[in-house]
């Protein structure tokens, strides 16, 4: 069996306080992009991003965000789409870039082949290579090569995975892990709902509150069980047993990590259901409730209450984690919630054609797509340029403000996630690109967005494959999204 190599793991980056906001007509529509961690201001009102290195724009960012208690991605849909005005500092910091709004090429817009073709054409990028670039604001389409051939995705295939998961359920959505005990109180069963992030601090209040109202039962000693009926299908994703992500189970504690990691390859539990169950136990010994036995798999009786529940961080804040560091285990978990959501099985298959079925629903181009997983991982997973880009410029549909935490969750060039390394030699690309990486062997791409010299938000996607040289692959990606960014004619 191939073992692919997989997207570097990124810094954690914890919780992200990106914000983005529309506003317009139909043919006159402008977007805003708010970040945390990178960006640039544009006062002319095309596009506003800030960054780091201005705190003065970061501190109106953060005046901004906390008079509409909106934080850590838990609320992505604020009332008011006005937006923050552009710090006072912002002109400064964008002149320094070179990329100050008056400073914006007049007439009509960059000959986006003459910027791309030359690049695309590097050996690096293997025997085959697309493109895509659309214009968000008006939805049109700069430019495509290959346009809607289908390829292999690898991990950016999560971007169909996170639109599809947003659109069913909503950015509020959160899952849930219950505890129910039976009516004499004899027996309790732990249900998994399938949040994989799961912590031992959860488990540890689950417990608490378990152990509360057993003892205001009169009970002090119980069975304990395990439901995992929440999902079905076989539980290793079809690679097989692997670092990059553990079995698929409705319960599971720190994604079935047994190291200290929160990203990233690391050796995995192959009873994460179980070895949470275990968890579980010696923290009702701790809160004062003895189990009679070890715990056992089973469901909850049907005349069970629930005496205890947890609910995962809102699916907004999941999809941006995912996307971020290119987690497996959440993707994987984001395309059964789909599922769930649409009646299907919640496995592989069933994750497959609810994916599918929401992504038909927003209208966007199917032929030759084929989603089979959630993560990326799967070689069978088969899209377009077209239909990546698309997602991206959907994304920042006005209306479909539900969406934007896949832009929000995008690294971000030179500091968050599986872009924190990239981007580092070269000034041009670094804050100013947001994008998600894709890596098996012999197949590399990339897709996001980048703020362009005249202000426009541009989407794009470029997938290459019969790649043999990563790094290099890697960079000559990196060169064509920096290439938008700097304007070349």
């Amino acid at each position: 069996m191939e073992r692919p190599s997989i997207d570097p793991p990124g810094r954690p980056s914890g919780t992200l306080a990106g914000r983005l906001g529309v506003r317009g007509g139909p043919n006159d529509w402008q977007f805003t992009a708010v970040s945390a961690v990178a960006g640039l201001a544009l006062a002319a009102g095309a596009v506003l991003a800030a960054g780091p290195w201005d705190s003065g724009q970061r501190k109106a960012e953060q005046d901004w965000a906390a008079a509409r208690s909106s934080t850590g991605g838990a609320h992505h849909a604020s009332g008011d789409s006005s937006g923050p005005a552009p710090a006072p500092s912002a002109p400064a910091v964008l002149a320094a870039l070179g990329t100050a709004t008056q400073d914006a090429p007049a007439g009509g817009p960059p000959d986006l082949s003459a910027v791309l073709e030359p690049l695309l054409k590097n050996d690096a990028l293997g025997d085959r290579r697309a493109a895509v670039v659309i214009d968000t604001a008006t939805g049109k389409r700069l430019y495509g090569k290959g346009a809607d051939a289908p390829m292999t995705p690898a991990s950016t295939v999560k971007i169909a995975t996170t639109v599809a998961a947003l659109s069913a359920l909503g950015p509020a959505h959160r899952i849930p892990t219950t505890v129910r005990a039976s009516a004499d109180l004899r027996t309790v069963t732990l249900v998994g709902g399938g949040d994989p992030t799961l912590d031992k601090a959860a488990l540890r209040a689950l417990a608490t509150d378990t152990a509360r109202a057993l003892k205001a039962g009169k009970a002090a000693s119980v069975r304990l069980r395990y439901d995992t009926s929440g999902y079905a299908g076989p539980s290793h994703h079809p690679i097989g047993p692997n670092e990059n992500i553990a079995p698929m189970s409705a319960l599971m504690v720190n994604e079935g990590r047994q190291d200290d990691s929160s990203s990233g390859p690391a050796p995995r539990s192959e009873d994460p259901a179980g070895d949470a169950a275990r968890t579980f136990a010696g923290l009702l010994d701790d809160a004062g409730i003895t189990t009679k036995s070890a715990p056992a798999a089973g469901r909850a009786a049907k005349t069970s209450r629930t005496v205890a529940k947890h609910l995962s961080a809102p699916l907004s804040g999941l999809v941006e984690r995912a996307l971020t560091n290119s987690d497996n285990d959440i993707a994987e978990a984001l395309a059964r919630q789909t599922a769930v959501a649409a009646g299907e099985p919640a496995d592989f298959n069933g994750g497959r054609r609810a994916v599918t079925a929401q992504l038909k629903k927003l209208g966007l181009p199917l032929k030759g797509v084929n989603v089979a997983d959630g993560s990326g991982l799967n070689r069978k997973d088969k899209v377009t340029a077209a239909l990546l880009a698309g997602l991206l410029a959907r994304s920042a549909d006005p209306a479909h403000p539900e969406l934007r935490p896949v832009l929000t969750g995008l690294p971000v060039a030179g500091f968050s996630g599986t872009l924190s390394g990239r981007y580092t030699a070269k000034a041009g690309g670094t804050g100013f690109i947001r994008a998600k990486t894709g890596t098996l062997t012999g197949v590399n791409t990339l897709a996001g967005t980048v703020v362009d010299t005249r202000g426009r938000l541009l989407a794009f996607a470029f997938l290459a494959s019969g790649t043999t040289a990563p790094s290099e692959a890697q960079a000559a990606l990196d060169e064509l999204a920096t290439a938008l960014a700097a304007g070349k004619r």
